[in-house]
């Protein structure tokens, strides 16, 4: 089993390295395939609204990432609930230094959307008309509005949510692990992640031809 803790490659390897990417491509195609298999393979019938279709999509990566997960395990042969607080280091999960972790990139990234969130705010802030108290009771009358209509939108969800959680613990927690057990080289690491990410929004390629679109402007579209 490789030491979590250092996160460097085991020497000699803890897995051969041609598994460790096989393991990585079967779980990238394996991300989005599932999400046909309620219609292709169960014959489920098509859902009959944008919420149902986001719902059984939601289950389907649900599916896949616990799938990915229990590989991951299995080939790094962490499965030792005694020691469960190595197994969570295997996947990034640890005590020493996770504020950093989380909120850094959590600040770097609401940079890029600082902009858009001031921008909705900003009615809010700039609402003339009554005393200071009505005001202040109308701005938190609609921010609570605000909040409520988000938590109700399956889009929110998805794009806050559930994507971004399925999508760091299969191409991040799980793959990263496994390409560094696998003797790979923290450059090669960083070159690899975003081509298995890019494998699995293929489906979006054809997607975009069979709505009409030619070969290089889905190209363009999906690169971007």
């Amino acid at each position: 089993m490789a030491s979590p803790a250092g996160l460097r490659p085991a020497l000699p390897p803890a897995i051969p390295g041609a598994a460790a990417v096989t393991a990585c491509a079967a779980m990238a195609v394996s991300y989005v395939a599932v999400l046909y298999a309620p219609t292709v393979i169960l014959r489920f019938p098509p859902p009959t609204s944008l919420r149902s279709f986001l719902h059984r999509r939601f289950a389907c990566a649900a599916v896949a990432s616990i799938a990915s997960a229990l590989a991951t395990a299995a080939l790094l042969r962490v499965w030792s609930l005694g020691n469960f607080a190595d197994m969570l280091a295997v996947f990034g999960i640890r005590k020493d230094h996770l504020l950093q972790a989380v909120v850094i990139p959590l600040l770097l990234t609401s940079l890029v959307y600082a902009g858009s969130f001031i921008n909705r705010l900003w009615p809010l802030a700039s609402m003339r008309g009554g005393d200071g108290d009505e005001v202040g009771i109308g701005c938190t009358q609609r921010l609570v509005l605000w909040i409520q209509t988000a938590l109700d939108d399956v889009m929110v969800w998805r794009n806050y949510v559930v994507a971004p959680f399925t999508e760091e613990l299969v191409f991040r927690a799980c793959m990263i692990p496994l390409l560094l057990c696998g003797g790979f080289k923290m450059s090669t690491i960083i070159f690899f992640s975003p081509v298995f990410f890019s494998l699995a929004h293929l489906n979006h390629l054809f997607e975009l031809q069979q709505q009409g679109c030619n070969f290089v402007r889905s190209l363009l579209i999906v690169s971007s």
